[in-house]
């Protein structure tokens, strides 16, 4: 398979039609190897218009959807940056660079082994890999600059509140079958603002329930 010229439609066919105009959003999706964090029997589908299985129920993003959410989140050369939910690491990549720092949580072991394997294949290693589960956040007293949550959930959980810093952004993907949408949240010193960026529908995060909904 020519894997240039099936990034190249990628970008082109799926990618830009989706309103992606930011040329680093661009940039970054030409110059990771999204073939590299995938298995060998899905490199043919690696740039398809689909939301991957990558197993244990779990699923690798379109890359329309990656690129849509990077554009949101506009990671820079300082940003501190938390994803939840590793998956394949694909994002992960993407997110490490053009920040400062990743760190990534992910409930399952082997999902966390793989992608660290394939991040220093690649020479990223500006990213802290963790076993975790962030369903329902948990108390820190680190900020981040950015968030993502990989994996919808009922409700963004109270405990995120305190983990984005002031002018932070956070995108997470909102609601129950058949209704969810990707918002992005950003903290400003006078509170919050709340931005609905499109409709999906995605795997809810491992252990994500019914939680209180986060009041802003």
């Amino acid at each position: 398979m020519d894997f240039e010229t099936a990034r190249f439609n990628m970008i082109e066919q799926q990618i830009r039609p989706w309103d992606v105009t930011d040329s680093a959003v661009l940039d970054l999706m030409r110059k990771v190897p999204r073939e590299k964090f995938v298995s060998e029997s899905q490199r043919l589908l690696a740039f398809a218009d689909l939301n991957l299985p990558i197993g244990r129920g779990e699923t690798m993003w379109q890359p329309k959807i990656e690129a849509r959410i990077l554009q949101a989140l506009r990671p820079d050369s300082e940003s501190r940056v938390l994803e939840v939910g590793t998956g394949s690491g694909y994002l992960t990549a993407l997110l490490a660079s053009c920040s400062k720092h990743v760190t990534s949580i992910d409930i399952y072991a082997d999902f966390i082994s793989a992608a660290k394997q394939r991040l220093s294949a690649e020479n990223i290693n500006n990213v802290s890999l963790t076993k975790r589960d962030g369903a329902h956040g948990w108390q820190s007293s680190d900020a981040w600059d950015i968030i993502v949550l990989t994996g919808s959930v009922p409700a963004l959980p109270h405990s995120y509140q305190n983990m984005l810093s002031v002018g932070g952004r956070l995108v997470a993907i909102i609601g129950r079958p058949p209704i969810m949408e990707a918002v992005l949240f950003s903290r400003e010193e006078g509170g919050w603002v709340e931005t609905s960026l499109f409709e999906t529908m995605l795997q809810p995060l491992a252990n994500a329930g019914p939680n209180k909904e986060f009041i802003f």
